[in-house]
């Protein structure tokens, strides 16, 4: 029986590995870059031509929606077969 059973306390390990397992809710701006394969700079070049994506502040830091990641990709692949055409 482990321990956690027997006390009914669970250790922070098993809810570091949870929240390891869980989907992000949100992108910060270096893990949107390296989740699209993506250099900060260019994410910057993107934004600064108006085609970055959506971004949301959250206190001091800005986040990126899982929401706002597929709309981006949507509209880039949208951009990618306007220009092939």
């Amino acid at each position: 029986m482990a321990r956690g059973e027997i006390t009914g306390k669970k250790s922070k390990g098993n809810l570091d590995e949870a929240v390891g397992a869980m989907p992000p809710g949100a992108y910060s701006i270096k893990a949107f870059c390296i989740a699209h394969n993506i250099s900060e700079a260019f994410f910057f070049k993107l934004k600064k031509e108006g085609r970055g994506p959506r971004e949301m502040a959250v206190g001091r830091r800005t986040l990126i929606s899982i929401e706002a990641a597929a709309d981006w990709r949507h509209e880039r692949e949208a951009d990618a077969a306007t220009e092939a055409a």
